[in-house]
């Protein structure tokens, strides 16, 4: 089982390289060291922010097909399976698989890991948390969400962490509105996040999606005034608020991927892909 005796997580064995049928349509980066460039900016048509609702439904349903499994003794490779089954079964592709190397169609990050969980034999155990992060592609469009589970009966601190993370979520698309710059999301995340002495993630942050998996857009979770892009209607990005109930500092696994709190406590995150509306903002991955 892969946690050391501190009951730390360690890397563990990854399944054999999940298959995806010809007939799906792959992005531009899949075979490719690194995607291309983003040259189309991040305002979209109302025939194209549909497009983006369309993957981010599947993504979606994909967390909420491999939430129904969790439970003590399941390992984080057989959500990653539910999770590409449900999303090739719908005709997308799972936008993680081979972006930059990615090797599964899913991040499954937990307890202390941060971000970008490679699935693997990991076993879930009694009081664990894990956040499923995935990103569907079709129709030319990438729609991105995450949401994070308790595993069994967990700790009180665990439970209102979970909690207070997917709030903190709601409060920041509470502020989005056409003409107020993006650094609103993020003093919104970070004044409540204060209020319970939680960190709050800095150096991994929301970002511009659609006709790119990552457009280049920064949204950041924390109080940044440098970030001043204005909001416009038609802008589609993620918040992706990530809360630990200790330090922000990280440390990046072998793997270039795994990134845990270098404290190893407990984080949790929530995400979703939303556009820009005349009166606010419409949520883009649900169900």
């Amino acid at each position: 089982m892969p946690k050391d005796p501190a009951g730390h997580l360690i890397p563990g064995r990854l399944p054999a390289p999940r298959q995806v049928p010809a007939a799906i349509v792959r992005p531009e980066y899949v075979g490719r060291a690194a995607p291309r460039p983003n040259t189309g900016g991040d305002r979209y048509s109302p025939e194209e922010v549909e497009r983006i609702r369309a993957s981010g439904r599947i993504a979606a349903g994909a967390i909420e097909a491999a939430s129904a499994a969790i439970r003590p003794g399941v390992t984080t490779a057989e959500l990653d399976r539910i999770v590409h089954e449900y999303v090739i079964g719908h005709g997308a592709y799972p936008s993680t698989l081979g972006y930059r190397g990615f090797p599964a169609s899913s991040c499954t990050s937990v307890n202390e890991v941060i971000c970008h969980g490679i699935p693997d034999d990991t076993v879930l155990d009694e009081g664990d948390l894990v956040n499923l992060d995935v990103t569907a592609y079709l129709d030319g469009m990438h729609g991105d969400t995450n949401a994070t589970f308790l595993v069994g009966d967990a700790a009180e601190e665990t439970r209102l962490l979970v909690e207070r993370t997917r709030e903190a979520l709601a409060r920041a698309i509470k502020t989005v509105a056409p003409g107020r710059r993006v650094n609103v999301i993020g003093r919104a995340i970070e004044a409540y996040a204060k209020r319970f002495g939680y960190g709050v993630v800095r150096d991994y942050t929301g970002h511009g999606v659609g006709r790119a998996f990552h457009t280049g857009l920064v949204i950041p979770h924390y109080d940044a005034p440098e970030h001043d892009t204005i909001m416009e209607p038609g802008m589609v990005f993620t918040i992706e608020p990530m809360l630990t109930l200790g330090t922000t500092e990280w440390d990046l696994w072998a793997d270039d991927w795994t990134v845990v709190t270098r404290d190893r406590s407990l984080t949790a995150q929530f995400e979703h892909t939303l556009v820009v509306t005349e009166r606010g903002a419409e949520i883009l991955t649900l169900p």
